[in-house]
Formats: C-alpha cells, sequence, structure tokens
C-alpha cells in the first residue's frame, strides 16, 4: 500500500471542525473524497465541486474550505467567490451549479427520521428512533442521508451508523 493511503488526513482532529472517522476510508487512486464538511458546504451555496478540482486544491486550501463559514449570506457569497477563484486557478474552467433536486434538506427536521433512512436502516434490521435522530449534530444526520444516496455505493453507512452509535 502506498505511504500516503497510511497518513491519516489533514481533518483529522483538526480543532474546530467536525469529520468522522469512516471517511478516512474514502481513498481511491491516492486522492482522498471530499469531506462531508465540504460537501455540507457546497450544498449550502449550491455547488458541485468535481473530485479532480478537489485534488488539485492544497491541503492549506481543503482546509480553510472546510473550516470556512456559510451561515449567513455574506458568508456563502464568500465561500463560492473563493471556490470560484480555486477552481479557474488550477483548471480555468468555471463553477459547476448543483442541480437543486440533489440537495438534501431532510436533515434538518429533528423530529422526523427520513423514510429514506429508515428504508437503509431496515436492510441491515435497524430502525432509527426520533430520539436518537434528534440526539445528531446537523451535520451527521446530513452524512447519513449523503449515504443513502440512490447510486451511492454506501458501504460507509453501517461503519456511520455505528460511529454515531445509532446502532
Amino acid at each position: 500500500m502506498k505511504e500516503f493511503l497510511n497518513k491519516p488526513s489533514i481533518f483529522k482532529g483538526q480543532k474546530g471542525l467536525e469529520y468522522f472517522d469512516f471517511e478516512e476510508d474514502f481513498v481511491e487512486a491516492d486522492m482522498r473524497c471530499i469531506p462531508m464538511v465540504v460537501r455540507f458546504k457546497l450544498d449550502q451555496v449550491k455547488i458541485k465541486l468535481k473530485l479532480h478540482e478537489w485534488a488539485k486544491f492544497s491541503a492549506a486550501e481543503k482546509l480553510a474550505l472546510a473550516l470556512a463559514p456559510t451561515e449567513s449570506l455574506s458568508d456563502k457569497m464568500s465561500y463560492k467567490d473563493k471556490l470560484r477563484s480555486l477552481v479557474f486557478q488550477y483548471t480555468k474552467e468555471e463553477l459547476s451549479e448543483l442541480d437543486p433536486s440533489r440537495l438534501i434538506f431532510d436533515w434538518m427536521d429533528v423530529l422526523v427520521v427520513p423514510a429514506r433512512l429508515q428504508e437503509k436502516a431496515k436492510e441491515f434490521g435497524w430502525k432509527v428512533s426520533v430520539q436518537k435522530w434528534a440526539q445528531l449534530s446537523h451535520l451527521q444526520r446530513y452524512a447519513l442521508l449523503k449515504l443513502t444516496n440512490p447510486g451511492h455505493e454506501n458501504k460507509n453507512f453501517p461503519i456511520a451508523m455505528r460511529e454515531f452509535n445509532i446502532v
């Protein structure tokens, strides 16, 4: 196995950053996938960042994107501008907008466990209670729903469920 694959990511243990252990498995062809915290922010600004674009960013740039705020409209505009600049700098391409139908909002409601999450959990013989769902952070709920996307490999779904102490 290549030395790169044995090293933890720059996000692991980073103060002020929610990053999950199961994400350490997201390694393909020497490129780490975009972490959930950044995917979450990309959805908030409605941008589709391609893996080959992400792979060109420096470690410092990736970390800055993970730590940058996206709560206010101003934050979102700044984040999008930074992404636009980085993508153009490295690829000379324009940013891709995210298809609105691909956005996930079910994570926001702590009172209802989304049906697709229950369906995926059922495949493993599990049921997610509203109490457990409500105890998760925004990013944990978002990550679980991302891991249930149709067409997604979903191999980290059971790992995440255990990591988040749902099962």
